[in-house]
């Protein structure tokens, strides 16, 4: 679809906007690498599939690796389920397949077994929320499996640091909307880990475009809690 033709009044108005008042504007932007991984975890959060198409071959253009891009759909299961992710993994793996270079399946990143994901989804917890989340994974059958399946399975993965999977989920949170308590709680474990207020709102800032302004405005309203607390 060429929208530029069929659409130049919007086209016009789109580009001017992305790239000149958002991505170009030195108060807000982020590296390239950041805010593509930040981008692309918006785009499955809001269920943005053509756009994510054309977004990840960009990135890939622009220094994101095939893993880093891989492990962002990956941990999306655990914040959006299967069902809302599936058709990322198979927009991601048909574009790796159509470029060359890129081998399938890609190395694997994983680093614990079903025997100690548990034990080191604990330990990744902690570190970003605190020593009080030695003890949480006991209050419940659904507190187990969060601290096994999402931390144990998916934050101790290679290809992406623990800074930079944290800052995934706050765009995993904020783009679909909804789950503003988790929003602030994950607003704050970035901030344990280094990724400050300022850099969460640019990272909202450069978000903006694909998920719009009320969730762009509750997500910068619960950093300002976040930094609060």
């Amino acid at each position: 679809m060429n929208y530029c033709e069929n659409d130049p009044e919007f086209m016009e108005r789109l580009k001017y906007f992305v790239m000149e008042e958002i991505v170009n504007k030195p108060e807000i932007e982020l590296p390239n690498v950041a805010r593509y991984i930040a981008v692309l975890a918006t785009l499955i959060g809001c269920q943005g599939t053509e756009v994510y198409r054309e977004v990840l071959k960009y990135a890939l253009d622009y220094e994101l690796t095939p893993v880093m891009a891989r492990e962002i759909v990956y941990q999306a299961v655990d914040y959006l389920g299967i069902g809302r992710v599936m058709p990322f993994l198979t927009i991601t793996n048909e574009v790796f397949s159509e470029r060359k270079g890129i081998d399938l399946p890609l190395p694997p990143q994983a680093t614990t077994t079903i025997e100690d994901r548990l034990e080191k989804g604990v330990e990744a917890q902690a570190e970003i929320f605190g020593e009080r989340m030695r003890e949480a994974w006991k209050e419940g059958y659904i507190n187990r499996l969060l601290a096994a399946n999402c931390f144990g399975d998916y934050y101790t993965r290679n290809g992406l640091d623990l800074k930079q999977r944290e800052m995934i989920t706050f765009c995993f949170l904020a783009a679909q909307g909804g789950c503003e308590p988790q929003l602030i709680a994950h607003a704050k474990g970035n901030m344990n880990l280094g990724n400050d207020k300022e850099f969460l709102v640019r990272v909202v800032m450069q978000c903006l475009p694909y998920i719009g302004y009320p969730r762009s405005l509750n997500a910068i309203n619960c950093i300002n809690k976040a930094a609060e607390m």
